[in-house]
């Protein structure tokens, strides 16, 4: 089958403004959000779906301010490519979910923490945990580790990309919980859990060229994992 030549349609400016954000969100930001909300909650218990849906629309605002033009590009080519990108979100949809269901079925993993976190903040405010896992997390997460993160090495190596994409996605969103824990091999079994989202998100981009199908698809499987998690 005739493959269309891929290209990323950040510019240099976009990227480099996105770096300095990308650095942020992974090293400050955190860090600030949980000082705010210190200040902010006193010893009261946070809320924490509410706490989330805050501060992932600071970062989409951003996000949008930030990588504006990338996005409406991207769009144009979600339309220019839309057999690709349907059948990158339809078929991840697929690999991920049964992936996600063989995995249930091993013995020793444990129940994957992102799941357990997402259905715990639905029981406790449905429509903003919706809000936030179907719509915020999804554009910037997307928009950083896709767009950004993986359109600029893939710019030197495909398969640069794909693997460094694919670990650094996986390890970013589960070493907090092995921290928690205070096992660093837990770190593991937590990557095994959270290792076929970061590949077919990683292959859908790869494959469709367009951001926003990842961000449907993103939506589509943190939507799974919540109905896998309760």
């Amino acid at each position: 089958m005739f493959r269309r030549s891929w290209r990323s349609q950040m510019t240099a400016s976009e990227g480099q403004r996105g770096a300095v954000f990308f650095l942020l969100y992974l090293l400050v930001f955190p860090r600030l959000n949980a000082w705010v909300q210190r200040v902010l909650m006193g010893d009261g218990e946070a809320l924490v779906a509410e706490a989330n849906v805050i501060y992932y629309l600071f970062l989409f605002i951003i996000t949008l301010f930030v990588f504006w033009g990338f996005l409406r590009k991207d769009l144009e080519q979600l339309l220019d490519w839309l057999p690709e990108n349907l059948f990158g979100v339809v078929l991840g949809l697929a690999l991920a979910g049964g992936a996600a269901l063989l995995l249930r079925q091993i013995p020793f993993l444990p129940v994957n923490p992102i799941s357990r976190q997402y259905a715990e903040e639905f029981a406790a405010a449905p429509t903003a945990t919706l809000v936030l896992i179907l719509v915020l997390i999804p554009v910037v997460e997307e928009t950083l580790y896709r767009g950004l993160f993986f359109g600029q090495l893939r710019g030197y190596s495909r398969t640069l990309a794909m693997w460094v994409s694919i670990l650094f996605y996986t390890l970013s969103h589960v070493w907090r919980y092995a921290l928690e824990v205070g096992d660093i091999l837990y770190l593991l079994p937590l990557a095994l859990l959270s290792l076929p989202m970061s590949v077919v998100l990683t292959w859908c981009y790869d494959n469709g060229g367009s951001v926003w199908s990842c961000v449907v698809l993103h939506g589509a499987l943190n939507g799974l994992s919540l109905l896998l998690g309760r």
